[in-house]
């Protein structure tokens, strides 16, 4: 009976440490909204403005207009963000990962070819059209580009948390002071290659 008791009490808490660990979202709140400090509440709290001239302009570079919770208060505690990403002809978002969110992206103009690799280092593609959504899974390494030089294109894409995080391979992996060294027996490469990476994303 105590050797049962035992096992029962140790599966209980098993069961409550992974469940533990499992959390992976943003937490639940315990109101209808969260109110900063010293904040007015009306309708204005729960409108964000900065995208309106972003639809229809000249897009000359590749540009993220991020709507997470520091940009948008009214997020907190929502578990929703999006970000509007513009292309211009050939341009790339670069390898990255979202470490707190799956990411659904919507194209609403032109054409982008996208990618991700699971963790079998499987590499899966699609080229999107206008209307066309693709789901990037949370955590994995994931890319968009516009294959396009003659057009732009733009997308909107949603995170299921108020702050999805990114982490930019190229940036994180040659912008951050990594010892050129470990980089170059890394990548399986020389110093100089390196350096010339680095020169590359600084310019």
């Amino acid at each position: 009976m105590a050797s049962f008791l035992l096992k029962s009490v140790l599966v209980v808490v098993a069961v409550f440490f992974i469940s533990s660990m499992a959390q992976a979202s943003d937490p639940d709140v315990l109101s209808d909204f969260i109110v900063p400090a010293g904040s007015t509440i009306d309708g204005n709290f729960f409108t964000f403005t900065g995208t309106r001239d972003i639809f229809g302009s000249i897009i000359e570079k590749f540009t993220v207009t991020k709507v997470s919770k520091a940009e948008f208060p009214g997020l907190d505690g929502q578990s929703v963000s999006l970000a509007v990403l513009q292309f211009p002809g050939g341009g790339v978002n670069p390898p990255h990962t979202h470490p707190r969110a799956a990411e659904l992206l919507f194209v609403a103009q032109g054409s982008l070819e996208v990618g991700f690799v699971d963790t079998t280092n499987k590499l899966y593609t699609q080229t999107l059209q206008v209307g066309d959504l693709f789901v990037f899974p949370k955590g994995l390494v994931h890319y968009q580009y516009n294959s396009d030089w003659n057009k732009s294109a733009t997308a909107v894409s949603g995170f299921g948390s108020t702050s999805a995080g990114t982490v930019s391979l190229p940036t994180t992996l040659f912008a951050t002071g990594i010892d050129d060294q470990i980089l170059a027996k890394s990548f399986k490469s020389d110093i100089a290659t390196i350096q010339k990476i680095k020169a590359g994303l600084s310019s």
